[in-house]
């Protein structure tokens, strides 16, 4: 039975409403979840700088030890580098800088050509450190605490305005749980930990889990791959071997990315059924822009939705 993927009637008032309600959040929220992101990564910087003697001494031993300060030495230079860019000046393996911005080392990479690499990058850095923001390099005088401060902040801001819309997704999406969460539990739900996806349709009645990874087909092999599902709800009133209500939290603050990626759905829910079969219940839980080509759309794949504004719209769902 269809909730509102069936009436096209009603998505034009409800489009106002979501986006309406996304507004009201980014204005009165979004710049706390930054500015506290801000706050930690400032932290951050200031160990990484202490690492490096204020950028003064940027040995590869820290570079080995701490490989995910790379971002942060890539963010302290005039003008900042991105990934290619440092790979390129550097001269240096694209994997190995690739895998340093996840905090790890290539563990196949010799340990001479680790060494020489990271030397290369070291040197990139020192020369190309910015004097503006660390005045103490050309003055050769150690820095004082409000320098080194004013430092960190200002690469802090940097590296947070290079992720900047990440840091708001992540926000948003812990904020759309978090309601899930309070109207399950509202209702006698019960949270349980992601367990072992592939009996994530033997969960216990009146049960549900954030996050957990679902196994489907890979196409053309006879392997399986995890599909991440944000919300897993088994229903008080299932049948034996009823399938959980499966959940999409989304949100998002402009159109145009909405309509960018309004087939990612479709192919997660074409993989759910294939793997597990047609009666497979997937739905999005939908907050900001939304309009009606991408409604459109989904619904014509069969996928219908709960708007965040009308949250009790889960109840018509058999919640």
């Amino acid at each position: 039975m269809a909730i509102n993927r069936d009436k096209p009637d009603l998505w034009k008032s409800d489009i106002v409403l979501s986006v309406d309600m996304y507004n009201d959040w980014f204005m009165n929220y979004a710049p706390k979840a930054y500015r506290t992101t801000r706050i930690k990564t400032t932290k951050d910087v200031e160990q990484t700088l202490k690492a490096t003697g204020n950028l003064t001494d940027i040995r590869t031993s820290v570079l080995k030890e701490n490989p995910s300060v790379l971002p942060t030495l890539r963010m302290s230079t005039c003008p900042p580098l991105a990934v290619d860019r440092l790979i390129g000046l550097a001269g240096v393996s694209k994997n190995l800088v690739g895998v340093m911005e996840e905090g790890k080392l290539p563990p196949r990479m010799s340990a001479v050509e680790l060494e020489e690499h990271l030397q290369k990058i070291s040197q990139i850095i020192e020369k190309m450190a910015d004097p503006d923001i660390f005045v103490w390099l050309e003055k050769k005088v150690p820095p004082s605490e409000q320098e080194i401060y004013r430092a960190a902040t200002i690469v802090a801001d940097r590296l947070c305005g290079s992720v900047a819309n990440p840091i708001i997704r992540n926000a948003q999406e812990k904020r759309q749980l978090a309601a899930i969460a309070a109207w399950l539990d509202g209702r006698g739900y019960k949270q349980i930990p992601p367990r072992d996806g592939t009996k994530f349709n033997a969960m216990q009645p009146g049960t549900y889990s954030f996050r957990l990874n679902v196994p489907v087909a890979q196409e053309g092999t006879t392997r399986n791959v995890n599909i991440p599902v944000d919300a897993v709800v088994m229903p008080k009133e299932a049948a034996t071997g009823e399938f959980p209500l499966l959940i999409e939290a989304k949100s998002a603050g402009d159109f145009t990315n909405t309509n960018k990626r309004r087939k990612e759905e479709a192919v997660k829910v074409m993989q759910l059924r294939h793997s597990h079969g047609t009666h497979v219940r997937f739905i999005l839980f939908l907050c900001g822009y939304f309009d009606s080509g991408y409604l459109g759309y989904e619904a014509a794949e069969g996928i219908d939705w709960v708007w965040e504004h009308r949250i009790d719209d889960l109840a018509k769902f058999g919640l």
